[in-house]
This record gives C-alpha cells, sequence and structure tokens, in this order.
C-alpha cells in the first residue's frame, strides 16, 4: 500500500475536539482513546465567536506540547485543524510555527463556490513555506448544494475547484447537520440519514460526482454513549455505517470517543472480500478475465472489481479484516 493510499484511508474515524479544550492532550499522550482514529481540532463551529482567541491560544499550546513528548512513543493521531475562512488559516498558520509540522492538514468549513478559490489559494499559500505537505479536508455543507435548483451547478463548480488542488486534498467531507438544518429535520437514534429523503438524494449526488476520484467521508452521528447506559444509539449508528459502506463514503466525523469503535470495526474488510480482492489485484489467470470468489459464490472479474480491489486492501491493511461472527451479529 502506497504512503498516498495510507493517508486517504487512514483518516478513518475522525474525532471533533474544541480546540479550547487541554484535556485533548492528556487523551492523546495516556492513550486513553483506542486507536486508530484521527482527531479535528476545531476553531469554527465547536468555539464561541468571543472565544476564539483563547482557542488559538490553546491550540499553540496543545500542538506544542504533542510535539515535545512525541517522543515517549504514544500513537499520535493525524491532526486537523479546522478554521473559519482562508484568512483566518493564513493568519493561524504563521502564528503556529514549528508546531504546525505537527498537523496533518486543515478542514475547510462551508467549501462553496463562494469561497473555493480563497481556500485553494491559501492552502497553496501554505504548502510554499511549509517543509512538509499539508493537506486540505473541504466540507461540502452549503445552501445551493442540497436545493435541487443548484446542486448539479454547485457540485460541478466545486469539483472543478477541488480537481485543481487535487495534490492537496486528502478527503472530501460532507456537513450532514448543516444539510438538515436548512429544512429543520434531525433524525433519532434509531433512524439514518438516508432515510430522509431530502438528504439521502444530496449524498448520492455528492457521491456520484466526486467519489470515483476522492474518498469521501461520511457525515457525522450526533448520538453516544449516555450516562445511563441505553445502547440504543449505537444500534442506529451501525445500521448508518452499513449505509455508509453500501454508498461508498469511508470514515465517518465522530464527537465522542465511544463512536471510534464502531467506526473502526465498519472499515474492517471480511475476510471473503479481503481474498477476493487479494486475487484480483494480483491476477494470473492467462486468457481469463472472471472466475468464481474465494467462497464460491459470486464473480469476480478483474476489469470491474480492480477499484474495489484497491480499497478493499487498503481498508484490510489499515483498519484489519472483520470476523465473520461480527457480520452475522450485526447484519
Amino acid at each position: 500500500m502506497t504512503e498516498e493510499l495510507e493517508l486517504k484511508y487512514g483518516v478513518g474515524a475522525l474525532l471533533y475536539c474544541p480546540a479550547n479544550n487541554p484535556a485533548i492532550i492528556s487523551k492523546i499522550t495516556e492513550q486513553q482513546i483506542k486507536p486508530p482514529y484521527s482527531v479535528a481540532l476545531c476553531l469554527e463551529d465547536a468555539i464561541a465567536d468571543d472565544a476564539v482567541a483563547d482557542a488559538e491560544k490553546q491550540l499553540v499550546l496543545t500542538l506544542g506540547e504533542l510535539s515535545a513528548r512525541a517522543h515517549e512513543g504514544f500513537y499520535l493521531p493525524k491532526l486537523f485543524v479546522r478554521v473559519r475562512s482562508a484568512d483566518h488559516l493564513l493568519r493561524l498558520y504563521g502564528r503556529l510555527g514549528e508546531s504546525a509540522q505537527l498537523l496533518t492538514g486543515f478542514i475547510l468549513p462551508k467549501y462553496s463556490s463562494e469561497n473555493a478559490l480563497a481556500y485553494n489559494q491559501a492552502m497553496t499559500a501554505v504548502n510554499k513555506v511549509s517543509p512538509k505537505r499539508l493537506y486540505m479536508m473541504p466540507i461540502l455543507e452549503s445552501r445551493d448544494i442540497i436545493s435541487l435548483m443548484t446542486r448539479q451547478q454547485t457540485l460541478t463548480r466545486l469539483k472543478t475547484a477541488v480537481d485543481s488542488v487535487r495534490e492537496l486534498v486528502l478527503n472530501v467531507r460532507v456537513g450532514g447537520n448543516d444539510f438538515c438544518n436548512c429544512y429543520g429535520l434531525r433524525r433519532p437514534s434509531d433512524k439514518t440519514i438516508y432515510e430522509i429523503g431530502i438528504l439521502d438524494s444530496v449524498l448520492s449526488d455528492i457521491a456520484n460526482v466526486f467519489g470515483a476520484d476522492y474518498v469521501v467521508s461520511a457525515p457525522v452521528w450526533e448520538y453516544f454513549e449516555s450516562e445511563d447506559g441505553d445502547g440504543s444509539w449505537l444500534d442506529g449508528l451501525r445500521r448508518e455505517l452499513e449505509y455508509d459502506r453500501l454508498n461508498g463514503f469511508v470514515g465517518k466525523t465522530c464527537i465522542h470517543p465511544s463512536q471510534i469503535e464502531a467506526v473502526n470495526m465498519s472499515l474492517q474488510v471480511s475476510e471473503t472480500d479481503y481474498l477476493d480482492a487479494a486475487r484480483v489485484l494480483n491476477w494470473r489467470r492467462d486468457g481469463f478475465g472472471v472466475e468464481k470468489s474465494a467462497g464460491g459464490d459470486r464473480m469476480n472479474e478483474v476489469k470491474c472489481h480492480k477499484a474495489w480491489a484497491v480499497r478493499t486492501m487498503a481498508l484490510a491493511m489499515i483498519y484489519g479484516i472483520r470476523s465473520e461472527e461480527y457480520h452475522e451479529i450485526h447484519a
């Protein structure tokens, strides 16, 4: 597996944390969160407008502490900063100094036709002076995407904008809650976002436009472990993760550590898929382009299944092979 594939598919469960929360330092250094996972240090929606300056100070302290202690050997997740605008990104990068090198990249909220060029230019400028490549993860969550009257034109423009800086794009992310807010909607814990008809079509169109060329992550799941121990939220999350995977989304935004294990397990591949992917990628069937699967119950076709096989092997290398018992229990 190439380093590029590991980076793109390795974002996986992305845990959001307000940038002004110092507790993330101990959670990482004391390994209180089971890996693998990534972390988004948020300076946007998770931070009140009048608290941004203090959050930036804490962000500098957080990255500095993690950098100073990185030699201790704890699991250091991929780290991202969610900024507020292109101008904010440029100002913040200048303030971070050497600690910016601990980052994998920046998350660009509300990436739209109006700000895509500015965001792209900011990321290009940062990479001209950065000793290492810093990646961007644009979030598609603007109102002109959800509106059927403007969606096709908007997605086409955004795809062109993303393609222009393709080498810097790690993931394309989807802001499900922002889409829900446009219509005053909120899914209960026993329903998936795909059961909201308006949003199902939006997610499908985003996957259609971006999914062939980029890793596209799934919207956040907003329910998590409660004090009363009610586990129904987990059943709902597992259902949505199945739909995520079926529709081609890889990885998911998490708002609580209790969600991470379920996301990681959903990213594991079955033994059957792993064996079939290996066969497709190591095709040595002179004169034949098709053959029975490892289990003997489906057909492998090298020309049709190569992209699937590449994705499957990347996920297997990062997240492992899922036991068939798990699939039977949670199907």
